[in-house]
């Protein structure tokens, strides 16, 4: 049926009104008045073939320069055929602070700076250092762009985010550094839309580990860090919408698994709140998701440290299935710490294809006295407890921005400050430069060496002492490039000077505050010991040794730093805000822990040891894994802790490399082989890991000497329970009904593995990884078909594989029985006089240290 002329006329009228519309809004966008394209030392006007942008020479409106302005002009020597000629061909060059003055309106403007490093009349790499500022806000400070390349990109476009008020002028001065010169390409000035980034005012925003939020002011200037077209290719500048941003593909920046990128012809729905500015219809109609078997999607982003960092991470459900609440649920997690749990796209957009996105504010902490990067993680895992259809995630583009300080500062010195050779022709700076910093140099070395008096003076009236000959390693001695040295004066601030209202727990070690550094911005765990503690500077000096230089992973706790000053022995961890998994199985006012949970933290302690074993150079056994030493972080994350008694082994260890040694640990935990043979192995750490498992899965501790002879070793009950096949028996009641019978074998016979008599029977901790993580899919299948709950005998052990666990055990319990029957406690020192006990140099209980 024909639809009448007029309906037609009037749909081709709204049409053309829509497209008038459309080009109206870009060209607003781009076209204003104070809009600026400058080819900065360029003889004439040009085109930008990439865009189709006119560019103009710097020169064309004498206002915008110096009155009296000194520099020069000069093409590149040589010209990457990949860069775009315009703007990069040409060159200003100062030689002293020059400034830019630009008439703009008040409002929200993007300034761009285009630099291609080159040999401009013979000036070289290492003559070219200057800064940048804009206004009162210090854009690039000491910046090299020769050093900034790389090696993708040869040409640097560096993007800020300013907002002018008043002043209707925006100055932007360059200044060369001492003896170097300073040098632009182009410079872009280009008005936004006010609320794009700011929403039009101040703008409260989620902080990122804290309760209070971060308010972004008008004021705040941001630096373009990353702007990414997730699972998507580049998005070049035309592409955009009408603000020419380049949206840079994440291939990059992904980790971890492999996982899926679907892209849909979808026409995206813009929204008042989300107009269509915000992101161009490509940005959105592409993602990233988890690929079949992967457990989080993550990047990892390297961000200078001691700045905040503005995350806008853009959402927009595309797949057609995804139009439901509770299809897709997800939390996420940016450095380490829970940004948001349970996301439901569809519940924040109210439908499918409707754009959003949400905005983050993290800080970066300075861990060092010199700035330098940090690697900051983004994941997105799906929400387990939210039982919903899909667990799965899904982030289609991402935005990171640098927030200027509140002194108006966005930059890091690019390198250390370097002064190599005079310009050309400066012989006069040249000399008295060289009387500087021999004056410099003379005033440097006078100070080191008062320094060094006055060091030593202080350390033999403080006498070093801490008991029994024991004196405090001098900090010089100990690593420092990745931990941070806290006088006392810091600790005792952090802690309102160890407060018992801080104390969080109690170890071997001695006290564990929590405290709070930087101004309340940092949430830390201080760990400070106690001076009659057997655990003293040995431990102390292998813990800094192995966190600060050879440790670094995900499932490992991380070292802010350590204190020895005024003889004190102090260690300061990363918070971990759910403490350890003792505290969430037993003797616990805490909700029990569910299966899966269970599961998933043993999987991660799993791979926290498997790193120590097979990860590093050299093989190191941990030699006191427990459940209090498995700390677990806001978002349940484990992490392996206290590296105190560990050994390294040799370069590439096997299974069979041992490390003769006394024996330490902690009771019920440490196997026979190690005490009977006193050789340690990393197997040593996978019986002591079978225990912990049995732990997570019985829901009680490794010795209780108020149960039946036969049950106060929960290794040797849980063995036999499993021989008997009476397994069901010595589960947690917590968790009735929550594993399905499959999965229970599979974990329980890789725990009774764990605890094999001989070490190369057992296990190595990367086949304990893949088992749990098996064991783990089983449970997660299981639940999706509707499991029936445990509660039939079934076999578990072959009688081929049985153990004799009498044997197995016999060493140890005799020791423990002497212990007990003669009314001493758990803890064992050197002078312990009792049978055996002369072997065990420091076996303790298994209270943390």
């Amino acid at each position: 049926m024909c639809k009448p002329k007029t309906e037609i006329f009037q749909i081709k009228t709204m049409l053309s009104i829509a497209l008038v519309s459309f080009l109206l809004l870009h060209l607003t966008v781009a076209l204003k008045p104070d809009s600026f394209l400058l080819s900065c030392g360029a003889q004439s006007g040009t085109t930008d073939e990439s865009d189709g942008r006119q560019w103009y020479t710097d020169t064309h409106d004498p206002s915008l320069l110096p009155s009296n302005f000194s520099s020069i002009s000069s093409t590149a020597t040589a010209f990457d055929t990949s860069v775009t000629r315009v703007p990069y061909t040409s060159a200003r060059i100062f030689q002293s602070p020059f400034t830019y003055t630009l008439p703009v309106s008040p409002g929200t403007k993007f300034l761009r700076l285009y630099f291609y490093p080159s040999s401009y009349l013979g000036i070289t790499k290492s003559q070219s250092f200057f800064s940048v500022t804009a206004n009162h806000i210090t854009l690039l400070s000491n910046f090299s762009a020769f050093d900034a390349t790389t090696n993708s990109s040869k040409a640097i476009r560096k993007e800020f985010v300013i907002n002018v008020n008043g002043t209707k002028t925006l100055k932007i001065t360059f200044s060369p550094s001492p003896n170097s010169y300073a040098f632009v390409n182009g410079i872009e000035i280009l008005p936004i839309p006010t609320n794009l980034y700011f929403r039009g005012g101040d703008h409260a925003i989620k902080w990122v580990g804290q309760r209070n939020l971060y308010y972004i002011y008008n004021s705040t200037a941001l630096e373009t860090l990353y702007r990414l077209n997730v699972g998507g290719n580049l998005v070049a500048s035309t592409g955009d919408t009408g603000i020419y941003r380049v949206w840079a593909a994440d291939d990059k920046f992904v980790v971890g698994y492999d996982n899926q990128t679907p892209q849909f012809d979808v026409n995206v729905t813009y929204t008042d709140e989300i107009p269509a500015y915000t992101a161009p219809n490509i940005v959105y109609t592409t993602a990233r998701e988890l690929a079949n078997n992967s457990r989080s999607l993550d990047w990892k982003f390297p961000l200078d440290s001691g700045f905040y960092y503005l995350f806008r991470l853009h959402f927009c459900e595309i797949e057609l299935e995804m139009k439901r609440l509770n299809y897709r649920v997800f939390n996420i997690y940016i450095g380490n710490q829970t940004a948001e749990e349970q996301v439901d796209v569809i519940a924040w957009t109210g439908g499918w294809g409707i754009p959003m996105y949400r905005d983050y504010v993290v800080y970066v902490r300075d861990k060092d006295v010199q700035l330098r990067k940090e690697n900051v993680w983004l994941e997105l895992q799906p929400n387990m407890e939210a039982r919903a259809v899909y667990d799965n995630v899904i982030l289609n583009a991402l935005e990171i921005f640098k927030l200027s300080d509140p002194n108006g500062n966005l930059a890091v010195p690019y390198p250390e400050l370097r002064f190599e050779g005079p310009i050309p022709d400066k012989k006069k700076k040249r000399i008295s430069w060289h009387i500087i910093v021999a004056i410099i140099a003379g005033v440097t070395s006078a100070i080191a060496v008062f320094s060094i008096l006055g060091f030593l003076i202080s350390r033999r009236r403080q006498n070093g002492g801490r008991g029994s000959g024991t004196s405090v390693p001098k900090s010089s001695s100990l690593p420092s490039d990745l931990c941070r040295h806290f006088l006392i004066a810091e600790i005792k601030n952090a802690t309102d000077n160890f407060d018992e209202k801080f104390v969080i727990g109690y170890g071997g070690f001695g006290n564990v505050y929590k405290g709070y550094l930087d101004n309340g911005t940092i949430t830390v765990a201080v760990k400070r010991s106690n001076p009659s503690s057997n655990q003293g500077v040995r431990e102390f000096q292998t813990e800094i040794e192995m966190l600060s230089s050879k440790l670094r992973h995900r499932h490992l706790v991380s070292l802010v730093g350590y204190c020895d000053d005024e003889n004190e022995l102090i260690l300061v961890y990363d918070y971990m805000a759910n403490g350890t998994l003792r505290d969430h199985l037993y003797n616990t006012e805490n909700t029990p822990l569910p299966w899966k949970k269970r599961l998933d933290i043993c999987i991660g302690a799993a791979k926290g040891l498997y790193y120590l074993h097979s990860g590093t150079k050299h093989t190191i056994i941990h030699r006191d894994v427990k459940s209090t030493n498995i700390l677990l972080d806001d978002k349940w994350i484990a992490k392996v802790s206290d590296f105190g008694l560990s050994k390294v082994g040799s370069v590439g260890g096997t299974d069979t490399t041992h490390v003769s040694t006394a024996v330490k640990g902690s009771f019920g935990y440490v196997d026979a082989e190690y005490y009977k043979r006193q050789l340690l192995t990393v197997k040593s750490d996978v019986y002591s890991f079978g225990v912990v498992l049995f732990e997570a899965l019985c829901g009680r501790p490794a010795i209780n000497p108020n149960l039946p002879s036969g049950q106060v070793n929960l290794a040797e009950w849980a063995c036999r329970s499993c021989k008997n096949r009476e397994l069901e028996e010595i589960i947690d009641p917590n968790l009735k009904g929550q594993i399905a019978p499959e999965c229970l074998r599979k974990f329980a016979e890789l725990a009774y593995h764990c605890l094999r008599k001989e070490g190369v029977q057992r296990p190595s901790m990367g086949d304990v990884v893949k088992t749990l993580e098996f064991a783990l899919q089983v449970q997660e299948g299981a639940d999706n078909r509707g499991h029936e709950v445990e509660g039939s005998s079934f076999p578990l052990i072959s009688n081929g594989d049985a153990m004799n666990e009498d044997e197995i055990f016999s060493d140890l319990s005799e020791v423990e029985r002497k212990l007990t029957s003669n009314g001493m406690s758990m803890s064992v020192s050197r002078s312990a006089k009792v049978n055996n006990v002369s072997l065990f140099s420091e076996i303790v209980n298994p209270l943390g240290r």
